[in-house]
């Protein structure tokens, strides 16, 4: 460790690069324990909700979105927008992560009448447009992305999503998203965001065309930030699923999942939370990842189109997820994107943060 305690760039690639796998985990099982004592494993309601496959990026990496004029591209009706929302309040869900492309044809109303018209009709906290899409917001209507996002924030925007950090590391988005922002731009939305009191999380996409330097300086770059600002909720970090997109590979392993995890713990010792992908890798990999770090089992996923575009297709239920987390070892509760508990089956509540 560094005089302060904390990692620096060089022992976190030591520790990545030649420690041994199980103290890897146990060094991250021991921070996670050191933030979360109690035997409790979390989990959110929800359901992602793809508003629009159509986009102008053309990312190497997705296998989901549609060109312009495409005979599969969409926009979801009002229609279809409602029946998606109320499906997941009926479900118990708590909240939706709206997503889509960069649109070329759509203005900035709409996405502002899309917020007002779910906020007007549902009780349901709304996650919404990373920072990519920020950026193309901004810049299709020239505005500056305060701007935008108070904007966004008046229309009924609770919280912003992850996605789109990909790799924070310019030349390996030049080569995979060339299209999209750069690393200091989503980094500079994130800030915003959190100086405008609207909490984040953070994501890193990762096994695709990237090195161990490049995974290190992204985690580097999202605990600086959190060091300033202290905005962000959690950290997911899941691996590139290469089937059905232009990037000829194979898949990263569990072991390697595990050790991206377990480092990501150690490195991000400012994150009281991170999640396991059990999307990605499936729920056994899920599971054992609560002994590499992980302290949330992530969303229910109601509905993912993502990643299942790229032929990977794992679906959990809540009784599932419970069942999961609670043959580990762990108490399963349901929360909040903000982290506070919600009553469990037994009728318990707690306001608590975690």
């Amino acid at each position: 460790m560094s005089q302060n305690g904390r990692l620096n760039l060089e022992q976190a690639k030591s520790l990545y690069v030649d420690g041994d796998f199980y103290t890897l985990g146990r060094m991250a099982h021991e921070a996670r324990l050191g933030k979360h004592d109690r035997p409790i494993v979390t989990y959110v309601v929800d359901r992602n909700i793809n508003y629009s496959n159509v986009c102008e990026c053309g990312c190497r990496f997705c296998a989901f979105f549609r060109p312009v004029g495409h005979s599969e591209g969409y926009v979801l009706s009002r229609e279809e927008l409602s029946q998606k929302i109320e499906e997941t309040l009926k479900l118990g869900g708590t909240q939706i992560l709206l997503q889509g492309g960069h649109h070329p044809e759509l203005p900035f109303s709409f996405y502002e009448d899309m917020l007002g018209f779910i906020k007007s009709r549902y009780p349901i906290h709304i996650h919404a447009f990373s920072p990519p899409e920020i950026v193309f917001f901004a810049r299709r209507e020239s505005l500056n992305v305060k701007e935008v996002i108070a904007r966004l924030k008046i229309a009924g925007l609770d919280s912003i999503p992850g996605g789109g950090a990909e790799i924070l590391v310019d030349s390996v988005r030049q080569r995979v998203s060339p299209r999209k922002c750069s690393a200091a731009q989503w980094l500079a939305v994130m800030e915003e965001a959190h100086a405008q009191g609207l909490r984040t999380t953070a994501t890193m996409m990762f096994g695709h065309e990237e090195t161990v330097e490049d995974r290190l300086t992204h985690l580097f770059a999202l605990r600086d930030l959190q060091d300033r600002t202290g905005g962000f909720t959690a950290f997911i970090p899941w691996a590139f699923q290469p089937q059905n997109t232009a990037i000829r590979r194979e898949p990263e392993t569990a072991v390697s999942y595990l050790r991206l995890l377990a480092i990501s713990r150690l490195v991000l010792d400012n994150f009281e939370n991170i999640q396991a992908s059990w999307v990605t890798m499936g729920p056994k990999v899920a599971q054992v990842a609560l002994f590499f770090g992980a302290n949330d089992f992530g969303s229910t996923m109601i509905e993912e189109n993502v990643v299942a575009a790229a032929g990977v297709s794992f679906r959990l239920s809540v009784q599932e997820i419970r069942r999961v987390i609670e043959s580990a070892g762990f108490l399963p509760r349901q929360r909040t994107m903000a982290y506070e508990l919600l009553c469990d089956s037994a009728g318990e509540r707690e306001g608590k943060v975690l």
